[in-house]
């Protein structure tokens, strides 16, 4: 009964699969071999326009490169304060963008609003004195489990284009907040504005794979020396191909991200069914956060379960948190089964009987 994150999960069979037919044999190497050029032409059709793709092993460096090719040393990219590019990347952004910094903003539910946007972007002096904006990331799903819909996209990118801005999205989980949202994926990115999208994987049933998707291939000539000179330039690149091929083949993807947010869903009703729980935030995707008393939770833990404590700073101002009560993230994931959400609630259930 581990629901701490969707990471701690391996790869799905057909991705296993994929890798297996993939390693036989001799291929070029740094991504020249004819597996990546496939993927990389494929990801044209699922965004419906041409595109300039590059693979890479981990979020992190897909995250910390894609804003490295946005924003100068002397920029800022925009952010929600707790955005997982912000709060746990270990300065990977900062890093790779030579000191160019990441500004967070406050926002319920760890979303930006457009008047939140407005208000501190207007507030910025001109003065060569302070770093300019160059670049606003949005995180989706979000670090509480939230989606932004399409025309919340569109409205704070437009926004930030108005002000001469690029739009990065953070998909770590871009297949979970596609499927909640029943739109395309050209929908949810370029058409709302979005102008480089990391593409994530990992979290939904790759080993580590991710891909930097250019919306405007203009916009990407630095890239490939980016990536390389990032130290995320693999030499059997095939191997990252081949995940992707596992992954996006018969739309094995969108299926995952269907189970997944189904199992959440599952979860959500179950909890909200329990006494002395309730919801911190509206779920999207395959994240439940759950309010409860602190003493409930060690008794939950107590029994085996597996989950996080969250920030309470994102809530809304009329959903307080108790003196004695948390918020716990709870994560799904493409392996998850119906037995063990029934089994976890069933736990809550107990712990929340003793308690009494």
């Amino acid at each position: 009964m581990n629901f701490a994150s969707d990471n701690i999960m391996g790869a799905s069979d057909k991705v296993m699969q994929a890798l297996i037919q993939a390693n036989d044999g001799a291929m070029p190497a740094y991504g020249a071999d004819p597996l990546t050029q496939d993927i990389e032409a494929r990801f044209a059709g699922i965004f419906e326009r041409e595109v300039k793709v590059f693979l890479c092993a981990t979020g992190t460096g897909a995250n910390a490169l894609a804003l490295s090719a946005l924003v100068p040393p002397w920029g800022l990219c925009v952010c929600h304060r707790e955005a997982h590019v912000i709060d746990d990347e270990c300065g990977a952004p900062e890093f790779f963008m030579h000191a160019a910094k990441l500004a967070g903003l406050p926002g319920v539910a760890a979303k930006l609003t457009p008047e939140t946007l407005t208000h501190w972007l207007d507030s910025l002096s001109p003065s060569v004195k302070q770093m300019p904006p160059r670049a606003l990331s949005l995180s989706q799903l979000t670090e509480c489990g939230t989606a932004y819909s399409r025309d919340e996209i569109a409205a704070l990118s437009a926004i930030a284009h108005a002000r001469g801005m690029k739009v990065h999205m953070d998909g770590a989980r871009f297949a979970n907040a596609l499927v909640s949202l029943g739109c395309s994926p050209a929908e949810m990115t370029w058409k709302a504005g979005i102008d480089v999208l990391t593409f994530g994987a990992t979290k939904n049933g790759c080993l580590a794979a991710e891909a930097i998707i250019f919306f405007d291939p203009a916009m990407a000539e630095a890239m490939p020396y980016l990536r390389k000179r990032g130290g995320h330039t693999l030499s059997k690149g095939r191997l990252l191909a081949a995940q992707f091929k596992g992954y996006l083949d018969a739309d094995h993807w969108l299926d995952n991200a269907r189970h997944a947010n189904a199992m959440a869903a599952r979860l959500a009703e179950g909890l909200t069914h329990t006494a002395g729980l309730r919801l911190a935030w509206e779920r999207a995707g395959n994240e439940v956060f759950a309010i409860m008393p602190r003493a409930m939770a060690e008794a939950m833990r107590a029994r085996g379960c597996g989950f996080h404590e969250w920030t309470a700073t994102n809530l809304a101002p009329d959903t307080p948190l108790g003196q004695q009560e948390g918020i716990y993230r709870l994560v799904t994931s493409f392996a998850t089964r119906a037995e063990q959400i029934d089994a976890f609630i069933a736990v809550t259930r107990e712990a929340g009987s003793a308690r009494t």
